[in-house]
């Protein structure tokens, strides 16, 4: 653990990796300050010196998640011409359903001040599942222009069928519940792929 008074590298990133990770493990229901720093083999005190409250600190977890995935999906732009459209895109809409989505979820879900911190953030320009959106459109768009997309495939539309099948997924699983990956695979494939 670490001494009082000494610094902590990464501890945000060390504190949220924490609470993923005892969401995963124990439910939404299980994460409090103490369960979060103990994960984490961090002094008690270090969630309430780095953040106003429990519900402050879920809210910048969830959306340091969203933030992520969304620069993964403005990474896509980098891949067009790469690889397969499906293979590009199921990276990023698995990286919202990665093994800590559905519980971080939940999570911000049963908080509701969580959820209104995350909303507001998210109203003032955070990235979220719009700027997800977004990169997803601007890069089927570019792959259609490659002719690795079909003309029939509209690119903002095909982007809010998957931003919005990610977020359906979320919203209704749960630890321990059925694997979304396939579906949203199987929901890609059937979105972007040229039928011969």
């Amino acid at each position: 653990m670490s001494p009082r008074g000494v610094s902590t590298p990464d501890v945000r990133e060390r504190m949220f990796a924490a609470a993923e990770r005892v969401v995963e493990r124990d439910g939404p229901g299980a994460l409090t300050s103490r369960a979060v720093t103990t994960e984490a083999d961090c002094a008690k005190g270090l969630l309430h010196a780095h953040f106003a409250g429990l519900d402050a600190f879920v809210a910048e977890l969830c959306l340091d998640r969203f933030a992520r995935t969304a620069e993964q999906a403005r990474a896509l732009t980098r891949l067009v011409g790469q690889a397969t459209v499906t293979e590009n895109l199921d990276a990023v809409a698995l990286a919202l359903l990665d093994a800590a989505g559905p519980a971080l979820s939940g999570l911000a879900m049963s908080r509701a001040t969580s959820t209104r911190l995350i909303r507001e953030a998210l109203e003032s320009g955070a990235p979220g599942f719009t700027a997800i959106e977004e990169a997803i459109t601007t890069y089927l768009a570019a792959e259609q222009r490659l002719g690795r997309v079909p003309e029939t495939v509209d690119p903002g539309t095909a982007a809010l069928a998957i931003v919005g099948a990610a977020h359906h997924l979320l919203m209704t699983g749960g630890p321990g519940g059925p694997d979304p990956r396939p579906r949203v695979r199987r929901l890609v494939a059937a979105l972007v792929e040229t039928r011969h």
